[in-house]
């Protein structure tokens, strides 16, 4: 298989375009033959005009790329090597959605031919892929697993907005169904992944890796928001103590804050489902979560705690919240936990709440949440919240803020970066 791409005898197909997919489909087609498949007409007609829907990559990334971008599933029969990279998102339950992973596979299936070779990088439980979707891909094509086509895992490891870790940069974790097809995965993807490739043992170890990754930093950040709850409590800075414990060489520097998005907000709840389903429920990464998850309604109740204390009446509040996405400098708005935040003030009966982002898209954010953008401060507000640390955010003056403040107006650090330098309002962080 690995003579047949660099030969460009066979083709690369990437199902899913987003932010995983696209950055893969656009580093292979620079070595490669490659067909890039996404569901979204209107997705591949962006991608078309070299427009990067997630908004992380210019236009020049997409030159010199041997590729054809399809909406249509007939344009990727002709591949052989298939690299699945759609979203693992989880339901209003808390369960994994397999929904689009498995349409995914049904699309792949369809087209699938003797001597193929299909990879997963959407995150699953360990298991998922050869439980889930190696099922359906037998029953579309007819075919017998690994005797006829060869089926491997390679989860993503792309951070959105982080321009140093990227993914050429990163090492690539590749597994395969048999000794022949982990090997030959490992070598394809060699060719793109200059910080090298790790060859797990079985794709439930693969799969495995990927999730206790995410999990792992979801935990860490859990200690520390209920760290943050504890030390509010005590009337003591966070971030204070945690420089003063870093001082200490093998202290992990980890920080509180709103946890969301489509990793670390998702992929622990795809492992505590597995561990209910082998019939162990998972104590510490369940309690985690529930620390995570309600960051956002305790900011929130701190906030109105502290204006009432300031003799402001909740229902005559104006707030303004600075950032909506998931994380600073993205686009992205999945899970973010800011809603979680405007949710909770609204529950008070305040009405008044600016929300401004330069990243986010407003009809994005009316369509998921209903919520709309601010275009420009209309003050004075009560309370500013600096709910996600964009660029824009970072090294405002004072006086910028105070100029939309309301009289003893509250300043909400949620990250601590502007500790040290609000010395004129009120000020509080996590």
């Amino acid at each position: 298989m690995y003579d047949q791409i660099i030969s460009k005898e066979a083709k690369v197909a990437i199902i899913g375009l987003g932010y995983v997919g696209l950055p893969i489909a656009l580093e292979f087609a620079r070595k490669v033959s490659v067909v890039g498949f996404d569901i979204k007409p209107d997705r591949v007609e962006m991608i078309r005009k070299k427009e990067d829907p997630s908004r992380e990559m210019p236009p020049s990334a997409f030159e010199g790329c041997d590729i054809h971008f399809t909406s249509d599933p007939e344009e990727i029969r002709d591949a052989r090597f298939y690299i699945v990279t759609v979203p693992t998102p989880i339901n209003e339950h808390n369960e994994p959605e397999l929904a689009p992973l498995l349409g995914a596979t049904h699309t792949v299936g369809k087209v699938l031919k003797k001597g193929d070779y299909v990879v997963f990088e959407s995150t699953v439980f360990p298991g998922a892929t050869e439980e889930e979707c190696v099922p359906v891909l037998e029953q579309e094509s007819g075919l017998q697993y690994i005797r006829d086509f060869k089926v491997g895992f390679s989860p993503e490891r792309i951070n959105p907005g982080d321009k140093k870790h990227t993914l050429v940069s990163i090492k690539k974790v590749t597994s395969g169904c048999d000794e022949e097809s982990a090997s030959e995965i490992s070598r394809v993807y060699d060719l793109i992944i200059q910080a090298g490739v790790h060859q797990a043992s079985s794709i439930k170890v693969a799969e495995a890796a990927k999730i206790i990754e995410n999990t792992q930093r979801d935990l860490n950040i859990a200690f520390m928001n209920e760290l943050s709850i504890i030390f509010n409590r005590m009337g003591i800075n966070t971030y204070e103590v945690i420089d003063a414990a870093a001082t200490k060489w093998n202290f992990l520097r980890f920080f509180p804050g709103l946890v969301g998005g489509h990793c670390i907000g998702v992929d622990p709840y795809y492992l505590t489902y597995k561990a209910k389903e082998l019939g162990y429920h998972a104590q510490i990464i369940n309690a985690g979560r529930y620390v995570n998850d309600s960051m956002g309604r305790y900011l929130a109740k701190q906030v109105v705690k502290k204006l009432i204390n300031k003799d402001k009446h909740p229902r005559a509040l104006r707030i303004q919240i600075l950032g909506a996405t998931f994380k600073e400098n993205v686009s992205d708005i999945r899970n973010s936990r800011v809603v979680d935040v405007i949710d909770e003030l609204k529950s008070y009966g305040i009405d008044k709440i600016d929300v401004m982002d330069p990243y986010a898209s407003e009809k994005e954010l009316m369509d998921e949440y209903g919520l709309e953008l601010a275009h420009a401060s209309d003050g004075p507000y009560d309370a500013i919240i600096l709910a996600v640390n964009h660029n824009e955010y970072m090294d405002v003056p004072e006086e910028e803020f105070m100029e939309r403040a309301a009289d003893d107006a509250l300043f909400v650090d949620v990250k601590g970066v502007y500790r040290g330098k609000i010395q004129k309002m009120d000020y509080w962080s996590l």
